[in-house]
């Protein structure tokens, strides 16, 4: 018989030892390298520490001191997250290109002329002593794990065929400056506001840029607190979702940190948890036994482009009618595989000549690049005991500037923005300015006493979500990319229309979908069809979607598709007419605000007849919805508009393995302008409630997971519960020990 031949006995004996050599070849690549997390180790720590982890693998650090509590905090997020680290330092420096090839090399050369690198050098040899010893103490750690593992590091090294370096301090200064230029980059709106005041109609341009806009859509988040008087517990609760792109790993990692006594009676004192930044020690938003605090990106602009009168061959640019030197930095990038490419950037007394647009050099000017004597309060900030020590702390942070709202055990609640503000004089810094003059300077920064800030407020509620909150007759020039107010609006309309408020109802908050812009355009339509009918079925089977709409932004609905392609349509519109030609350029993050108040308002010189304007657009939407999801709107699923797919950097391009690599594709809810804001670049990072009556009733979910390896229970276990919209607990003082991990010194 056939299945007693010796071809198919060779043949599974071939597929045999095929299989067992995969097994043995993902067991040396992919499950060595995962983290020891029970037992015993030895480091170089002054005194024995354990390291417990929870059910979802979150680390609880105890150790004698603060300083080997972030000893530790850097072993075990190594342990956990050693690419992630290693990539991102990368990224900020330019070097990506050297392990990955070509296809990283124009990346990398946006980053030498950031010069984030050397951003970085100069940081380090300014830094403030106490940083110094924190950033160096995380170095340690980092270096430790890296030590101990060089023949098991994680996946990615093998696969890219490379070793990391060991991490320096200015490797945890270039996460921060990543992070720094992933919040405040701004400069490409001045740019394509430049091109429209060029081609079109100068006073309808700026029409369409309120003065404090940027750009769609920018990072952002949603924080908010609530006093005693909304709770069920007579304590605060403080709530955060800091919205950031998608990414796998999480750009977060959730650690809980304990050294000395940790009950506030000593300097040395700690105990703290809540989200860290993969290279970056202490924790940024959570809470500790007096205080809980997270944050919003307050959007200010903190960017401005020059036009230089610059000879690129040698470097001569005018100022004030003279001839000065700029000075040349010389880069050689690496490029795997090819021979290093050379770089080459002017710096002007402004910053590097980063830009050439039309002919025209553009240097940019950053407060990042300008902070000297680098202060890093977190650590501090994670021992502040009440509101006066948090604002003490936050007058020492330099950025990227957020909105800091804060609550603690004794029923305060607050909020203070904070961050390196450019003091601008004679100009908005919202086009470039002409760098051959002095039309445009920076006259310091604003002081931190001047910065928003409220106390408890009479109201109970301080809510942020990047909406603007500076006064409308500050006493500084403001520009920014400040989210229209439907978020913020929502989310204190939803606090204030109820009392006796619990933690876990907070989620509900986090997670609302209804957008209220969106809801007026479809009234907005649904009058305009009601006035100018047609015989298109399918225009009026989109005006009936509308029509019956509840403004929930819901997958598996048509609706809220219509609404989105209208808005779309309507943001052209009112482009075209204020500079045809380059209304594709419009990318305003204020246009909702822009468009509704000319629904509003329907000021002459616009559009002959609003009500055919609106029609005619969504005709135009309804043509593009069809493109993309067939003639049948009752059929249109909006959660497909957001398909969401969190794709690993390296191992989800492999054949075959890529897909256990990623999540997704999946439909998702919300929109730029709900709560929940959601799009196919960014969401939710991570979602945060505290509760300031038992602080264990607090809850914390990341996106994924904590772990960056593949192989690992922590890699995703965290993503039912966040599609699902549901939660874990934040465990502080009762922690359920899954593995400990014992650590004594050397």
């Amino acid at each position: 018989m056939l299945f007693n031949t010796p071809l198919l006995r060779a043949i599974n004996l071939s597929i045999a030892v095929l299989l067992v050599a995969l097994v043995g070849a993902a067991y040396w690549v992919a499950w060595r390298p995962l983290p020891q997390t029970s037992g015993e180790i030895a480091a170089p720590i002054a005194a024995r520490a354990t390291v417990i982890r929870d059910a979802l693998g979150v680390p609880h650090i105890s150790a004698a001191s603060w300083e080997d509590a972030i000893f530790l905090q850097g072993y075990v997020t190594a342990q956990d997250r050693m690419w992630q680290m290693d990539a991102l330092r990368r990224l900020a420096a330019g070097e990506l290109a050297e392990v990955i090839g070509p296809a990283a090399l124009n990346q990398d050369q946006d980053s030498r002329r950031l010069r984030l690198s050397r951003i970085a050098e100069a940081q380090a040899k300014n830094l403030a002593p106490e940083t110094k010893v924190i950033f160096a103490a995380y170095a340690r750690g980092v270096n430790y794990y890296l030590e101990t593992h060089r023949g098991q590091l994680p996946l990615e090294f093998t696969l890219l065929n490379y070793s990391p370096r060991p991490w320096r301090i200015e490797d945890t200064l270039l996460a921060a400056l990543q992070m720094h230029r992933m919040l405040t980059t701004s400069w490409p709106e001045e740019i394509r506001k430049l091109h429209m005041l060029e081609k079109g109609d100068k006073e309808k341009v700026e029409f369409l840029y309120p003065a404090r806009t940027g750009t769609e859509v920018a990072p952002g988040s949603n924080a908010w607190a609530v006093s005693g008087a909304h709770t069920a517990s007579g304590k605060p609760i403080l709530a955060g979702d800091p919205h950031l792109d998608w990414s796998i790993p999480s750009p977060w990692y959730l650690v809980h940190l304990k050294g000395g006594d940790g009950n506030g009676a000593s300097n040395d004192a700690l105990d703290v948890t809540g989200a860290s930044l993969p290279g970056i020690p202490a924790v940024i938003v959570g809470h500790n036994r007096r205080i809980a605090w997270s944050v919003t990106n307050l959007e200010f602009d903190v960017q401005d482009l020059y036009k230089e009168q610059i000879n690129a061959q040698n470097g001569r640019y005018q100022v004030s009618g003279h001839t000065v030197q700029a000075a040349l930095e010389r880069d050689w990038v690496g490029v795997k595989g090819q021979k290093p490419q050379q770089a080459d950037t002017w710096i002007t007394a402004h910053g590097p000549v980063f830009l050439n647009d039309g002919g025209n050099n553009y240097s940019l000017r950053w407060t990042a690049a300008e902070r000297a004597n680098m202060e890093f309060p977190f650590l501090a900030l994670d021992r502040a005991q009440n509101w006066e020590d948090f604002n003490q702390v936050l007058r020492r942070y330099s950025g990227p500037a957020q909105n800091f709202v804060y609550a603690d055990v004794g029923g305060n609640i607050g909020y203070h923005a904070a961050g390196m503000l450019p003091n601008r004089q004679g100009c908005r810094g919202d086009v470039p300015a002409d760098g051959s003059t002095d039309s445009c300077q920076w006259a310091g920064v604003i002081p931190y006493d001047d910065l928003p800030q409220v106390y408890n407020p009479e109201s109970g509620i301080i809510a942020s979500a990047n909406q603007d909150p500076f006064p409308d007759n500050y006493r500084y020039a403001v520009n920014g990319g400040f989210a229209p107010p439907y978020r913020a609006r929502e989310i204190r309309t939803l606090l204030s229309n109820r009392e006796k408020w619990k933690p876990e109802e907070m989620l509900g908050v986090q997670k609302d979908v209804y957008s209220d812009y969106l809801s007026f355009l479809a009234h907005q339509a649904v009058q305009a069809w009601d006035k100018h009918p047609n015989s298109s079925a399918q225009l009026k089977a989109a005006a009936e979607a509308l029509r019956n709409w509840n403004g929930q932004t819901e997958k598996k609905t048509a609706a809220p598709m219509v609404a989105t392609l209208l808005d779309t349509e309507l943001r052209k519109a009112a482009a075209k007419v204020a500079a045809p030609g380059v209304e594709g350029e419009y990318a305003a993050r204020m246009a909702p605000v822009v468009v509704e108040k000319l629904l509003r308002e329907r000021p002459a010189g616009w559009f002959k007849d609003y009500d055919d304007m609106l029609v005619n657009s969504l005709a135009s939407a309804v043509s593009a919805g069809e493109k993309l999801q067939g003639s049948n709107v009752a059929d249109w699923d909006y959660g497909q508009t957001i398909n969401l797919r969190l794709a690993h950097p390296v191992g989800g391009e492999l054949p075959l393995i890529g897909r256990y690599f990623n999540i997704g594709p999946v439909p998702m809810s919300g929109a730029p302008s709900s709560i929940k804001q959601t799009t196919q670049r960014l969401g939710p990072s991570l979602r945060m409630v505290i509760d300031l009556s038992n602080l264990d009733q607090s809850q914390a979910n990341l996106v994924t997971g904590e772990s960056g390896h593949v192989l690992s229970r922590h890699y995703k276990d965290q993503w039912g519960a966040y599609y699902g919209g549901t939660s874990f607990p934040m465990q502080f003082d009762k922690v359920e020990a899954k593995d400990t991990l014992v650590v004594n010194p050397l």
